[in-house]
């Protein structure tokens, strides 16, 4: 059961990203090629940086490409869809943001419990600080690189709370874990149910950090 709730976690993020990060790609000008890079980077780029700090080589994405290929399907559905309409759809243009919100979301939500996951697996459940960074990286990282590479400020940095959220489902994950190590499948679900949360109410009600106004 958590083999194959890891797995379509995998997949849901795979393709969420992936969109996330094809339609940054479009917006920005890019040619087929940027898109799908972008595409796979979003993707595949948490994961990357979880197997490094683990020492799992090489990491994932290079022992098991399902989730490459699956990028790069998306990518290009995403690309022609787009393409044979000559132009960025009106309706994409104006919900593109609660559109990228929404994909950015699921896609958090899965590598955040994905990446406590791996932790657990790997044998470092009873260290809740490590497993939670694990998700962290998994979950904001691809975004992050998909940013950089696009030229933007990081989402993470900017926007209702992103990190914070994939935080605190970290986490509730890794916490269920520690206290309840026989109840996996109740705390994957509800660390993904509180990111997704979080970053509804942050949305909604626009939560942001503090910052300095210049």
């Amino acid at each position: 059961m958590t083999f194959s709730l890891l797995t379509i976690l995998d997949m849901i993020g795979t393709v969420a990203f992936a969109i996330s990060g094809a339609l940054t790609g479009i917006r920005q000008r890019m040619d087929i090629f940027g898109v799908n890079v972008l595409a796979i980077c979003t993707a595949t780029g948490g994961g990357m940086l979880r197997d490094i700090i683990v020492g799992r080589f090489p990491p994932a994405m290079f022992r098991n490409p399902v989730y490459v290929a699956a990028a790069c399907v998306t990518a290009n559905i995403v690309f022609l869809v787009v393409r044979k309409k000559r132009a960025v759809p009106k309706t994409v243009i104006t919900v593109y943001d609660k559109v990228l919100f929404w994909f950015d979301t699921f896609g958090l939500a899965a590598f955040t419990v994905d990446g406590v996951m791996m932790g657990i697996d790997q044998g470092y459940g009873c260290n809740i600080f490590l497993i939670s960074f694990l998700g962290f990286t998994t979950g904001v990282g691809g975004g992050a690189l998909r940013d950089i590479l696009a030229n933007q400020m990081p989402y993470i940095f900017r926007k209702h709370i992103y990190a914070m959220a994939s935080i605190a489902g970290a986490v509730t994950t890794g916490l269920f874990e520690y206290y309840l190590p026989g109840l996996r499948f109740p705390g994957m679900l509800s660390g993904f149910a509180v990111v997704i949360l979080l970053r509804f109410l942050a949305a909604h009600y626009e939560w942001n950090l503090p910052v300095i106004k210049m």
